[in-house]
């Protein structure tokens, strides 16, 4: 039978197992970012926002092309023989295809090309960085961004931050539905732990709470 001694150790381990718990963040962790994965998949094409700087490009016919037009607020565009023409929520391959579908009325066989000069990305294609870090900000998403290219960003974790208890919120576009991640921010930064770092999706959140004592 254990005496007083034993179980006023264990009691000790287990408070403490408790509050290492409650320091941790809820919610799975993501798979680790590697260094070959950055490189081979494929990132997600870009969709066109308002404000973005287009060229348009119509093979042999100049006079129905269009270099740098700004994508208005209304998300549409304007160019020769077409009006009005919805940009934004597109990829410059859907936009291309649409533009063809109108010139093919005008022209035969119009060979379209759309080049995005400017990016100023859409709600959905940005990466938001919010609580304890230096400069919360919204970041344009580029391919194969990892949570340490956004922390590095934003200047990295606040003085008073519990960085193993930040969370990545990430919609889910087929379900319809948001899902909450772990993350191990304090282990990235100041541990320099490489396992701790995953990939980003555009319209991913970073939530990052402060320490409670």
């Amino acid at each position: 039978m254990p005496n007083s001694l034993t179980l006023a150790r264990l009691a000790g381990i287990s408070l403490a197992t408790l509050a290492i718990s409650a320091c941790a963040g809820s919610g799975p962790e993501l798979p680790s970012a590697s260094y070959a994965g950055a490189q081979s998949e494929p990132s997600e094409e870009y969709i066109i926002g308002p404000l973005d700087e287009i060229t348009i490009h119509v093979w042999r016919n100049p006079e129905l092309s269009a270099e740098k037009i700004q994508v208005r607020p209304d998300g549409r565009i304007t160019i020769p023989l077409v009006r009005d023409m919805p940009a934004v929520g597109k990829t410059a391959t859907q936009l291309q295809d649409d533009i063809k579908d109108e010139l093919v009325q005008y022209i035969e066989q119009p060979i379209v090309s759309v080049i995005v000069n400017q990016f100023n990305s859409t709600f959905d294609q940005q990466i938001r960085v919010v609580g304890s870090t230096e400069q919360p900000a919204s970041l344009p998403y580029r391919a194969n961004m990892t949570v340490l290219d956004a922390m590095i960003a934003v200047g990295g974790l606040g003085e008073f931050a519990a960085g193993n208890r930040a969370k990545l919120l990430r919609i889910d576009r087929e379900a319809g539905t948001q899902k909450e991640y772990r993350l191990r921010l304090s282990d990235l930064l100041k541990r320099g732990d490489s396992t701790a770092n995953v990939m980003l999706r555009p319209g991913d959140t970073i939530i990052i709470p402060e320490s409670r004592f």
